[in-house]
């Protein structure tokens, strides 16, 4: 059950995968038939709160014990379309990351004990002997979207609602979000994320030779193609909604800028997409910064 709370953490994006039934194995894909008919399926806020008690007990839990049964659920022309959250299975790759990051020792070591990171990574090495294929259907991102991601999506396909009392949002049963919450997202078929991502990684590499948005889109393309081609693909702005102003984020047209400028390099139009580039870089610098503001 969705525990009401005005305090939404942390500021971070997703991009999931939502996946037709017929993509599951029998005994799973009974499973998630038999949850999608729920009426009270949890929300992103209910996975990040209990993503959040985890971290509370000393010494922390950073991956659940067991992996979880939720997931978050969509329906397209009435077809149910089912995003597993696999929290464990992320954990262990947020592990990675962080570890493998930038901070300092005695602060990584403050956050996560020596002894519970060896634990972690002794137990994902011993999952991953029995689940070699395995992999997420969601992606995060803290204090920002990835460029890369935009390029999956068109302007058409964003979504905004302001919320508010009463106001317009995701109910239960029908993807993350929750009922008057603000909402910020695109959604396109799978077919569609590659048919673009391969387009723009072709303009890319005839103006650039190569370079992290390239590195980033060779990535997010490999993992799309582990996925069923007709399922949906989902950019979320999740947390960051709250660190935007409502006229920013009304305002934001950052998919548009990113097809802009790769249309402009493809046409060999410099100009344009340094300009497209100046809005992009601007807009989330903005955001970024307020991660180190008091």
């Amino acid at each position: 059950m969705s525990v009401a709370s005005s305090v939404l953490v942390p500021y971070a994006s997703y991009l999931r995968v939502y996946e037709p039934l017929a993509a599951f194995p029998a005994a799973e894909r009974e499973h998630w038939a038999r949850y999608a008919r729920r009426t009270d399926t949890p929300g992103a806020q209910d996975e990040l709160r209990r993503s959040l008690a985890d971290l509370l007990p000393v010494p922390p839990v950073p991956v659940p014990v067991h992996e979880s049964g939720d997931a978050f659920v969509a329906s397209v022309d009435g077809v149910v379309l089912v995003c597993p959250w696999r929290t464990r299975l992320r954990g262990w790759l947020a592990m990675e990351e962080l570890v493998g990051g930038t901070l300092p020792a005695p602060v990584l070591d403050a956050m996560l004990p020596p002894v519970v990171r060896e634990q972690v990574a002794a137990d994902h090495e011993r999952w991953l002997e029995r689940n070699p294929d395995a992999r997420p259907w969601i992606r995060s991102a803290v204090w920002r979207v990835p460029l890369s991601w935009f390029v999956l999506f068109s302007d058409e396909e964003r979504e905004y609602e302001p919320g508010g009392p009463g106001g317009p949002g995701d109910g239960p049963g029908d993807g993350p979000g929750g009922p008057g919450g603000v909402v910020l997202r695109y959604r396109t078929p799978m077919a569609q994320a590659r048919r673009r991502l391969a387009r723009s990684l072709k303009a890319l590499r005839g103006a650039i030779a190569e370079g992290p948005m390239i590195e980033s889109l060779v990535g997010v393309g490999r993992w799309l193609e582990e996925f069923h081609p007709r399922a949906l693909v989902e950019l979320d702005y999740g947390g960051l909604v709250h660190a935007l102003a409502p006229e920013a984020l009304a305002a934001d047209r950052s998919a548009a800028d990113v097809a802009e400028g790769i249309a402009a390099l493809r046409d060999g139009d410099g100009e344009v997409a340094q300009a497209a580039y100046g809005r992009l870089a601007e807009r989330w610098r903005a955001v970024r910064d307020l991660q180190f503001a008091n």
